[in-house]
């Protein structure tokens, strides 16, 4: 969103009414809604839009909460492919460096990845550090993540040889 988007923001939820262009038409609030408005912090925000909110932040799931996330999408997912993708998940998002670490919508579209290949879940197992996984554009999303990765993985088999 454009940097000023906040600032008008503020001013439509200030008068309490919007001016919908497709029909020429005004719509105003009778009652004062609560708002929820979510933010990836990509871009920080103005203070004079801060100081008018109260701020919750959401951590990001745990395992378990995650493995019940994916299980809502994926109900039929083998039990074994659902641990290992979680494990190596979970490794990847916990390498330093990485400029963008991957998130749910990633991990999900990571396992349908998988899914439709049919890739077997011990091609998941070891050190993620060392590997990197298949498929791993679903999860790294960025050319200085994939860099890193191929390095540590040029790195541990200059060690191994």
């Amino acid at each position: 969103a454009d940097i000023e988007f906040p600032n008008d923001l503020l001013l439509e939820l200030d008068r309490m009414e919007f001016y919908v262009y497709e029909t020429q038409q005004v719509v105003k609030a009778r009652h004062r809604p609560i708002i929820i408005i979510t933010s990836n912090n990509e871009k920080e925000l103005p203070d004079a839009f801060l100081r008018r909110c109260f701020f919750h932040y959401i951590r990001f799931p745990d395992k378990e909460t995650m493995e019940r996330i994916v299980q809502v999408h994926y109900p039929d997912l083998k039990k074994r492919l659902l641990a290992e993708a979680l494990e190596a998940f979970f490794e990847i998002r916990d390498v330093p460096g990485l400029k963008k670490r991957p998130s749910t919508s990633e991990l999900l579209d990571w396992i349908k990845l998988l899914v439709a290949e049919d890739i077997p879940p011990e091609a998941l197992r070891g050190d993620q550090r060392k590997l990197i996984p298949p498929l791993y554009g679903a999860l790294l999303k960025n050319e200085q993540d994939v860099h890193l990765f191929e390095r540590l993985l040029f790195m541990s088999r200059r060690k191994k040889d």
